[in-house]
Protein backbone atom coordinates (compact mmCIF):
# COMPACT_ATOMS: atom_id res chain seq x y z
CA UNK A 1 0.00 0.00 0.00
CA UNK A 2 1.82 3.21 -1.03
CA UNK A 3 1.86 6.02 1.47
CA UNK A 4 1.12 9.78 0.98
CA UNK A 5 1.96 12.48 3.70
CA UNK A 6 -1.96 12.49 4.98
CA UNK A 7 -1.55 8.35 5.57
CA UNK A 8 2.02 9.03 7.65
CA UNK A 9 1.69 10.06 10.84
CA UNK A 10 3.00 13.67 11.35
CA UNK A 11 2.68 15.26 14.83
CA UNK A 12 3.32 19.11 15.43
CA UNK A 13 5.47 20.50 18.17
CA UNK A 14 4.34 24.34 19.03
CA UNK A 15 7.17 26.27 21.04
CA UNK A 16 5.74 28.66 23.41
CA UNK A 17 7.82 28.14 25.95
CA UNK A 18 9.79 31.36 26.32
CA UNK A 19 9.78 34.87 28.07
CA UNK A 20 7.63 36.66 25.39
CA UNK A 21 7.11 40.23 27.54
CA UNK A 22 9.95 41.99 26.29
CA UNK A 23 6.55 44.35 24.90
CA UNK A 24 5.35 44.84 27.97
CA UNK A 25 2.84 41.89 27.63
CA UNK A 26 2.67 38.61 26.71
CA UNK A 27 3.28 38.15 22.91
CA UNK A 28 1.46 35.18 22.61
CA UNK A 29 -1.66 36.23 24.73
CA UNK A 30 -2.08 39.07 22.78
CA UNK A 31 -5.05 39.35 20.38
CA UNK A 32 -5.09 39.46 16.75
CA UNK A 33 -9.07 40.00 15.74
CA UNK A 34 -10.27 38.23 18.66
CA UNK A 35 -7.95 35.55 19.12
CA UNK A 36 -5.28 35.12 20.84
CA UNK A 37 -1.87 34.78 18.87
CA UNK A 38 -0.81 31.00 20.43
CA UNK A 39 -4.10 29.97 19.81
CA UNK A 40 -3.50 31.24 16.11
CA UNK A 41 -0.78 29.32 15.66
CA UNK A 42 -2.73 26.31 16.62
CA UNK A 43 -5.83 26.77 14.56
CA UNK A 44 -3.53 26.90 11.49
CA UNK A 45 -1.90 23.25 12.22
CA UNK A 46 -5.49 22.37 13.25
CA UNK A 47 -6.94 23.37 9.74
CA UNK A 48 -3.67 21.40 7.69
CA UNK A 49 -4.99 18.28 6.29
CA UNK A 50 -1.22 16.55 7.22
CA UNK A 51 -0.95 16.54 10.68
CA UNK A 52 -2.81 13.94 13.14
CA UNK A 53 -1.43 15.59 16.55
CA UNK A 54 -0.28 18.76 18.59
CA UNK A 55 1.58 19.50 21.22
CA UNK A 56 2.02 22.73 22.73
CA UNK A 57 5.39 23.60 24.59
CA UNK A 58 4.11 26.70 26.86
CA UNK A 59 3.77 27.67 30.89
CA UNK A 60 0.79 26.77 32.40
CA UNK A 61 -0.22 30.20 33.32
CA UNK A 62 0.11 31.06 29.78
CA UNK A 63 -2.00 28.38 28.10
CA UNK A 64 -4.56 29.49 30.88
CA UNK A 65 -4.64 32.58 29.18
CA UNK A 66 -5.87 31.41 25.54
CA UNK A 67 -8.98 29.33 24.31
CA UNK A 68 -7.77 26.02 24.67
CA UNK A 69 -11.08 24.33 23.92
CA UNK A 70 -13.07 23.14 20.93
CA UNK A 71 -10.00 20.98 19.55
CA UNK A 72 -11.11 19.38 16.59
CA UNK A 73 -7.80 17.44 17.18
CA UNK A 74 -5.92 15.84 20.29
CA UNK A 75 -4.09 18.58 21.45
CA UNK A 76 -1.32 18.30 24.42
CA UNK A 77 0.03 21.20 27.02
CA UNK A 78 3.62 20.33 28.33
CA UNK A 79 5.84 22.81 30.19
CA UNK A 80 9.14 23.75 28.22
CA UNK A 81 12.62 24.04 29.55
CA UNK A 82 15.43 26.08 29.94
CA UNK A 83 16.83 26.44 25.84
CA UNK A 84 14.98 25.95 22.59
CA UNK A 85 16.07 22.30 22.38
CA UNK A 86 15.38 20.91 25.64
CA UNK A 87 11.53 22.52 24.82
CA UNK A 88 11.50 20.42 21.57
CA UNK A 89 12.27 17.86 23.59
CA UNK A 90 9.78 17.75 26.06
CA UNK A 91 7.41 18.14 23.06
CA UNK A 92 8.75 15.16 21.29
CA UNK A 93 8.60 13.06 23.94
CA UNK A 94 4.72 13.88 24.38
CA UNK A 95 4.02 12.94 20.67
CA UNK A 96 1.97 9.95 19.68
CA UNK A 97 4.60 6.87 19.71
CA UNK A 98 3.44 5.97 16.16
CA UNK A 99 4.27 9.76 14.96
CA UNK A 100 6.64 9.15 11.66
CA UNK A 101 7.22 13.29 10.95
CA UNK A 102 7.45 15.61 13.38
CA UNK A 103 6.65 19.51 12.28
CA UNK A 104 8.55 22.37 14.90
CA UNK A 105 6.42 25.91 14.67
CA UNK A 106 7.59 29.09 16.49
CA UNK A 107 4.03 30.04 18.64
CA UNK A 108 4.99 33.41 17.76
CA UNK A 109 3.93 33.17 14.22
CA UNK A 110 0.26 32.96 14.21
CA UNK A 111 -0.22 33.84 10.29
CA UNK A 112 1.37 30.67 8.95
CA UNK A 113 -1.34 29.06 6.73
CA UNK A 114 -2.04 25.53 6.39
CA UNK A 115 -1.82 25.15 2.82
CA UNK A 116 2.40 25.73 3.41
CA UNK A 117 1.96 23.52 6.31
CA UNK A 118 1.20 20.77 3.72
CA UNK A 119 3.38 21.65 1.62
CA UNK A 120 6.12 21.67 3.96
CA UNK A 121 5.02 18.05 5.24
CA UNK A 122 5.03 16.97 1.71
CA UNK A 123 8.51 18.10 0.91
CA UNK A 124 9.60 15.79 4.57
CA UNK A 125 8.11 13.23 3.52
CA UNK A 126 9.71 12.79 0.00
CA UNK A 127 13.18 14.08 1.68
CA UNK A 128 13.24 13.66 5.05
CA UNK A 129 13.58 17.09 5.94
CA UNK A 130 12.29 20.06 4.66
CA UNK A 131 11.64 24.06 6.12
CA UNK A 132 9.35 26.92 5.18
CA UNK A 133 11.60 29.62 4.46
CA UNK A 134 11.60 32.86 2.13
CA UNK A 135 13.93 34.10 -0.17
CA UNK A 136 15.91 37.16 0.33
CA UNK A 137 14.54 40.04 -1.61
CA UNK A 138 16.64 42.38 -0.12
CA UNK A 139 20.09 44.13 -0.89
CA UNK A 140 22.37 41.87 1.64
CA UNK A 141 25.56 43.35 3.08
CA UNK A 142 28.48 41.76 5.55
CA UNK A 143 29.79 44.63 8.32
CA UNK A 144 32.57 44.43 10.25
CA UNK A 145 32.38 44.63 14.70
CA UNK A 146 31.86 48.19 14.10
CA UNK A 147 28.85 47.89 12.07
CA UNK A 148 30.76 49.64 8.84
CA UNK A 149 29.77 47.32 5.77
CA UNK A 150 32.63 45.40 4.01
CA UNK A 151 31.30 43.90 1.24
CA UNK A 152 28.40 42.96 -0.76
CA UNK A 153 26.81 39.57 -0.15
CA UNK A 154 25.12 37.65 -3.08
CA UNK A 155 21.58 37.08 -2.14
CA UNK A 156 20.89 34.92 -5.38
CA UNK A 157 20.84 31.57 -2.76
CA UNK A 158 20.51 33.23 0.56
CA UNK A 159 16.97 32.82 2.48
CA UNK A 160 15.46 33.77 5.85
CA UNK A 161 14.39 30.70 7.63
CA UNK A 162 10.89 30.23 8.96
CA UNK A 163 9.22 27.78 11.28
CA UNK A 164 7.26 25.37 10.42
CA UNK A 165 10.05 22.89 9.94
CA UNK A 166 9.40 19.13 9.66
CA UNK A 167 11.85 16.24 9.66
CA UNK A 168 11.44 12.35 10.09
CA UNK A 169 11.52 11.38 13.27
CA UNK A 170 14.73 9.59 13.59
CA UNK A 171 16.84 12.25 11.92
CA UNK A 172 15.12 15.00 14.63
CA UNK A 173 16.48 12.06 17.54
CA UNK A 174 19.73 11.60 15.63
CA UNK A 175 20.08 15.55 15.75
CA UNK A 176 19.06 16.25 19.30
CA UNK A 177 21.24 13.10 20.66
CA UNK A 178 23.97 14.91 18.95
CA UNK A 179 23.75 18.69 19.71
CA UNK A 180 23.25 17.47 23.52
CA UNK A 181 26.19 15.61 23.45
CA UNK A 182 28.62 18.20 22.01
CA UNK A 183 27.12 20.68 24.25
CA UNK A 184 25.55 22.67 21.06
CA UNK A 185 22.73 25.61 21.06
CA UNK A 186 20.64 25.53 17.87
CA UNK A 187 18.76 28.60 17.52
CA UNK A 188 16.56 26.08 15.11
CA UNK A 189 16.07 22.53 14.05
CA UNK A 190 17.41 22.89 10.79
CA UNK A 191 20.67 24.06 12.54
CA UNK A 192 20.64 20.90 14.76
CA UNK A 193 19.66 18.83 11.76
CA UNK A 194 22.99 20.36 9.64
CA UNK A 195 25.45 18.93 12.45
CA UNK A 196 24.75 15.55 11.03
CA UNK A 197 25.45 16.88 7.11
CA UNK A 198 21.55 16.50 6.32
CA UNK A 199 20.81 18.30 3.60
CA UNK A 200 17.33 20.23 4.21
CA UNK A 201 14.75 21.06 1.35
CA UNK A 202 13.70 24.52 1.40
CA UNK A 203 9.96 25.07 0.61
CA UNK A 204 8.99 29.02 -0.27
CA UNK A 205 6.45 31.01 1.53
CA UNK A 206 3.18 31.65 -0.20
CA UNK A 207 1.63 34.16 2.85
CA UNK A 208 3.05 36.13 4.97
CA UNK A 209 4.54 34.21 8.42
CA UNK A 210 6.27 36.96 10.22
CA UNK A 211 7.29 36.46 13.50
CA UNK A 212 5.92 38.52 16.24
CA UNK A 213 8.94 40.28 18.71
CA UNK A 214 8.08 44.00 18.67
CA UNK A 215 4.96 46.22 18.43
CA UNK A 216 5.65 46.90 15.01
CA UNK A 217 5.12 43.22 14.16
CA UNK A 218 1.92 43.37 16.19
CA UNK A 219 0.53 46.45 14.24
CA UNK A 220 1.82 44.40 11.21
CA UNK A 221 0.19 41.11 11.63
CA UNK A 222 -2.99 43.03 12.77
CA UNK A 223 -3.31 44.64 9.49
CA UNK A 224 -2.42 41.49 7.51
CA UNK A 225 -5.48 39.85 9.55
CA UNK A 226 -8.15 42.02 8.57
CA UNK A 227 -6.88 41.98 5.40
CA UNK A 228 -7.15 38.14 5.44
CA UNK A 229 -10.06 38.64 6.85
CA UNK A 230 -11.80 40.94 3.54
CA UNK A 231 -9.99 39.19 0.79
Amino acid sequence: MSTTPHTIPCGAIIVAAGNSRRLGHDKLTWTLDGVTVLRRSINAFIDAKNIHSIVVVCPLDRWNEIDHGNFTKPVTRVDGGKERQDSVAAGFAALPTDTQLVAVHDGARPLVSPHDIDRCVEAAHAFGAAALARRATETMKRSDDKDFNTAPVDRHNLWCMETPQVFRVDLLCEATNAITRDNITATDEVSAIEQLGTKVKFVESTSPNLKITTPADLTLAEALVKIQKTS
